[in-house]
């Protein structure tokens, strides 16, 4: 199996007016992986 990172996130972080949304967060995802952010309304999800 080919195990090349499809997507690289390092150290994102985010914030509106001030507040946290995201904090360096990081991960990858490797080709032929299935992959999902779980978590809470205003986890960051979408902002990610």
């Amino acid at each position: 199996m080919d195990r090349a990172i499809a997507i690289q996130v390092s150290h994102l972080t985010k914030t509106y007016d001030g507040q946290p949304a995201v904090s360096d967060l990081s991960f990858q995802v490797y080709s032929g992986e299935i992959f999902g952010l779980l978590g809470p309304n205003g986890a960051g999800k979408s902002t990610t």
